[in-house]
């Protein structure tokens, strides 16, 4: 257990930082903003308690807006995501369930599950962020392109990571 949550903070650390240091200063134009820090959020166990995602989505939001300088941007973000995600794990449940053991990993659940729970997942943490970064409705065509664009380069980057990071089941 406590080999566990030593796990997941280095997670957390480990893709604050590549997000602060490296992600936030490639700002490739005003189309690209890719963010791989949703990963840490997206890797919780699945068994994890509803109140308990939504405040350690909401801390991790806050960590990432104090160094991007947001203004709580990315916690809503964040606790939009946390909310969402035991929805969207109901809707792409597969057939024979989830076992006690599964985690939300590419490993364990496979390519296909995790491309589908993370795309859906990225979508709404980006439309949330997006929206309440342009906060108007005149702009809309280009925030929705944006929110594709950043939500593809964004998948893409997390897919390699899980790809290099995750063993296999």
């Amino acid at each position: 257990m406590i080999i566990e949550i030593l796990l997941q903070l280095l997670r957390f650390a480990l893709l604050v930082l590549m997000q602060v240091l490296v992600l936030n200063h490639l700002r490739l134009s005003f189309i690209f903003n890719p963010y791989i820090y949703p990963l840490f959020l997206l890797l919780l166990p699945l068994q994890m308690r509803p109140w308990m995602l939504l405040l350690i989505g909401f801390f991790c939001g806050l960590t990432i807006d104090m160094f991007s300088n947001t203004m709580g941007m990315h916690a809503a973000a964040c606790v939009l995501l946390c909310y969402m995600r035991p929805s969207v794990l109901k809707i792409i449940q597969p057939a024979s369930g989830y076992e006690g053991t599964d985690s939300p990993t590419l490993g364990h659940m496979g390519v296909r599950w995790f491309v589908t729970y993370s795309a859906i997942l990225l979508v709404i943490h980006h439309l949330a962020f997006f929206f309440l970064e342009t906060l108007e409705f005149g702009q809309i065509g280009f925030m929705f392109f944006k929110i594709l664009l950043s939500t593809s380069l964004s998948l893409l980057l997390i897919v390699l990571v899980e790809l290099l990071f995750t063993r296999r089941k």
